[in-house]
């Protein structure tokens, strides 16, 4: 069975208060971006990857592969207005393959685990869509309309990371439903279909990287 990743890096790095995109900072000496790239290649076999950069980021990451000596995706496509249209147009690359899975990944979690990824991965080839969580450890409070807040149980909560990992038949039938500020994942798009979403185990160090302060622990780390 086929397998293909859109791996989505919009960012503009505003919330990392620099000039330079989140995803083209340097962990270890390597832009993150080429870092996550690389988890997807030593995980799946074979993976086709779709690339998703800011049009005006194209030639930059270009210049950083031949920089890394780093085999950059063949597949690029420009972002969009929101992650949804960005999603899209990564979509718009991919063959008509009704027997393929697609996961769609942040740019900014470079951290993504091989076996994080295979569950994924696996549990969409039986036909379902599927996002990695962990669970919740801290305290959850809801804030009320009123403007006071009560404790909720956190056990009945879970925390959805990335890949998440669909039959692409089925994403790229969600993704031809209208855009609705509602849709904060690919999860959520699918979800509008009817169809159920799956959860599976996924890694704890699998964050995204977005603020300088994730930088500064993962150096300390």
């Amino acid at each position: 069975m086929k397998s293909f990743a859109i791996i989505v890096a919009g960012g503009k790095g505003l919330r990392m208060g620099g000039e330079v995109p989140k995803q083209f900072l340097p962990i270890e000496g390597k832009p993150i971006l080429m870092h996550t790239i690389e988890a997807f290649r030593k995980a799946l076999d074979g993976v086709e990857i779709v690339l998703v950069l800011p049009a005006d980021q194209h030639d930059y990451w270009q210049k950083l592969c031949k920089d890394h000596d780093f085999c950059s995706p063949k597949l690029i496509s420009k972002g969009g207005e929101t992650r949804f249209h960005s999603v899209k147009n990564g979509l718009a690359l991919l063959p008509n393959d009704e027997e393929a899975v697609v996961g769609v990944h942040d740019g900014v979690r470079p951290f993504v685990s091989k076996e994080t990824i295979q569950r994924c991965y696996e549990a969409a080839a039986q036909g379902k869509a599927v996002v990695p969580v962990v669970p919740v450890v801290e305290t959850v409070r809801q804030i009320l309309p009123d403007g006071k807040s009560i404790t909720r149980p956190r056990d009945e909560y879970r925390l959805v990371q990335t890949p998440q990992v669909f039959p692409l038949d089925l994403l790229r039938k969600a993704y031809q439903q209208p855009y609705s500020e509602t849709f904060t994942d690919d999860a959520s798009v699918v979800e509008a279909l009817g169809k159920e979403i799956t959860m599976v185990e996924g890694n704890r160090e699998n964050i995204k990287i977005t603020t300088p302060a994730d930088l500064k622990f993962l150096h300390q780390s």
